[in-house]
């Protein structure tokens, strides 16, 4: 959310997807999850802000992102079993890593061999241009 209201860090590698200096992966039900989100009230204020609504806001993301089918995986995140769904996209993508926020994520610190790493710590290790 971050990345797509806000810009900043985060922004910054929806930028390097946009120039293709990084790919990135979504399923179906990071998609579903992003528009319920997206359509929150407490985020109008920034849609406005951003000239944006939420639909054109969705569809940018959707289609610069590679639509994969999450693996099937055991469950990894028990306080919020729906973080799983990323590790189970990520696994199914064969991403490199995983760029979260979210601190049950960035606890495991790594999930099968793919590091997850918060917005600064991925723009880091992306090649200078």
């Amino acid at each position: 959310m971050s990345a797509l209201l806000w810009r900043g860090t985060p922004g910054k590698l929806i930028d390097a997807a946009q120039s293709k200096t990084v790919f990135l992966f979504t399923s179906v039900p990071l998609l579903a999850e992003l528009r319920g989100v997206l359509v929150r009230e407490k985020f109008a204020k920034q849609l406005e802000v951003r000239g944006l609504s939420a639909e054109e806001i969705f569809d940018g993301f959707a289609a610069l992102a590679t639509i994969v089918a999450p693996a099937i995986i055991s469950t990894t995140i028990a306080q919020d079993f729906t973080d799983d769904v990323v590790l189970a996209t990520a696994l199914a993508a064969q991403a490199d890593a995983i760029v979260s926020g979210d601190a049950h994520l960035l606890n495991l610190k790594q999930y099968q061999g793919m590091p997850i790493l918060a917005p600064a710590e991925a723009l880091a290790r992306m090649p200078q241009s």
